[in-house]
């Protein structure tokens, strides 16, 4: 006993001390440490869910949560203010120890190059979104929109917030009819849709989703799209580049790309593009420039239960291998707060659908529902925290016309590509009078 409260048992009551609300654990045995009142509660079934407590590791407790090592009684809203303070450090830092970075960045290079093939990005991707269909729509917003919301007002409902980032897009796009548009990580086809729908392009959609592929169809059918909106099941890298297209967007498709592979899957949009054309890539980035993942485990937690072959960069490395692709950056719009609304968002809705979602998905209900709680709510976290981010990056393929000064006096010379170089057209007024509305019941939200 005198070494497991050396090592174990004072450690863990100091971090207990030093959070911003009282908590208290439970071991297995029953005895009790830190408040008497706790507004969180951890209860611990195997010793190795307490050695990670005592050493602030708050990925290796989320997957104790997961695997029933640890229970968790309180509100998440609570469990997300505390989680910052129980790590104890800056997740988006280097270990200080030189011997740990070489190794980390070895180990994570090795894991770079062997998880992006074709066979394992198709593997990867199905793995996550392809649990259930039914499931996902039990929490995304109507056209089912898996990426960063945009709200252009604060109370806006998720379902406007989601369209007011549709139309962000092909605003910042500058699609007009006719025009061949292609979506490379298309999902649920809400972008897709909406882009022909409302812009009157041609617009085609992949993804590696055979649900998401086969969903996507059979809303064609049922538009009477068929001839101006087509989704593929297929790698970006095999897309046919014979006939360019006119505009391009990737949203929350970078993510899987892997970093070794950005340049690459850059150089593809650039081929893929006509001269002049514009492309809007919409993606999470990491908040710190040098660590190959979060610490504290989160990264792994992310790894294992989530997004497996995930990768986030930070923004100037998705610069660089845009650059690196050919392509021009002509605008970048950071998103995070926007996206850590959306988060509690997903939450709040998954939390009211609770019992129809464990109807959904049988008998891995309780695995699969705990990970996605900590899942959506750690990662809200993370965005409020500044932990991680989400840019919008317009870029273009340009087309080396340079005009003379005399030849076009009335307007702007060398743009080079569709993009006006002036934000005019994102700020058009827009009809306000619809309703909005926000009832946020994250506050409420419980893991017991």
């Amino acid at each position: 006993m005198p070494l497991f409260n050396r090592f174990l048992l004072q450690p863990a009551e100091e971090r207990l001390a030093n959070l911003p609300l009282p908590c208290s654990v439970q071991l297995p045995g029953g005895q009790r440490i830190g408040a008497a009142q706790p507004l969180l509660r951890f209860i611990v079934r195997d010793v190795r869910a307490f050695m990670h407590l005592a050493q602030g590791a708050i990925g290796r407790l989320a997957e104790d949560y997961v695997e029933g090592r640890l229970e968790i009684e309180g509100r998440l809203c609570d469990l997300m203010l505390a989680a910052p303070a129980l790590l104890g450090t800056d997740p988006t830092h280097e270990s200080s120890n030189m011997f740990s970075r070489l190794l980390g960045r070895l180990q994570r290079s090795l894991w770079e190059r062997s998880h992006h093939s074709r066979t394992k990005d198709a593997a990867q991707v199905q793995s996550h979104y392809d649990i259930s269909d039914a499931f996902y729509a039990l929490w995304l917003d109507p056209r089912r929109v898996y990426s960063c919301a945009y709200f252009q007002s604060p109370d806006m409902s998720l379902a406007q917030a989601q369209e007011a980032k549709l139309d962000h897009i092909c605003k910042k796009l500058r699609l007009q009819p006719g025009e061949r548009f292609i979506d490379i990580g298309a999902g649920w086809g809400g972008l897709l849709l909406w882009a022909a729908e409302h812009y009157g392009v041609h617009a085609t959609g992949i993804t590696l989703s055979k649900n998401q592929y086969t969903y996507v169809n059979q809303i064609i059918e049922r538009k009477g799209l068929q001839g101006r909106v087509q989704m593929l099941l297929q790698d970006y890298r095999d897309m046919d580049e014979s006939q360019p297209y006119d505009k391009v967007a990737s949203v929350g498709m970078c993510e899987h790309v892997g970093r070794p592979n950005l340049p690459i899957y850059f150089a593809k949009i650039y081929r893929l593009l006509k001269p002049g054309g514009l492309v809007l890539n919409h993606g999470i980035t990491a908040g710190g420039t040098d660590n190959p993942q979060l610490a504290g485990g989160m990264g792994d937690f992310i790894e294992k239960y989530i997004f497996p072959g995930g990768q986030l960069v930070h923004a100037s490395v998705m610069l660089e291998a845009m650059a690196r692709g050919t392509l021009e950056a002509l605008d970048a719009e950071c998103l995070r707060p926007h996206y850590a609304q959306t988060l509690w968002l997903w939450l709040d809705a998954l939390e009211a659908r609770e019992r129809e979602a464990r109807e959904v998905l049988g008998a891995h209900a309780e695995k699969i529902l705990r990970a996605f709680r900590l899942y959506l709510a750690g990662s809200a976290m993370g965005f409020e925290q500044g932990w991680l981010s989400l840019f919008q990056i317009l870029g273009s393929h340009p087309n080396s016309v340079v005009e003379t000064r005399e030849s076009s006096p009335a307007k702007l010379r060398a743009v080079q590509c569709d993009y006006p170089f002036n934000r005019d057209y994102m700020y058009t007024k827009t009809d306000g009078s619809a309703e909005h509305s926000l009832s946020s019941n994250a506050a409420r939200t419980t893991l017991a």
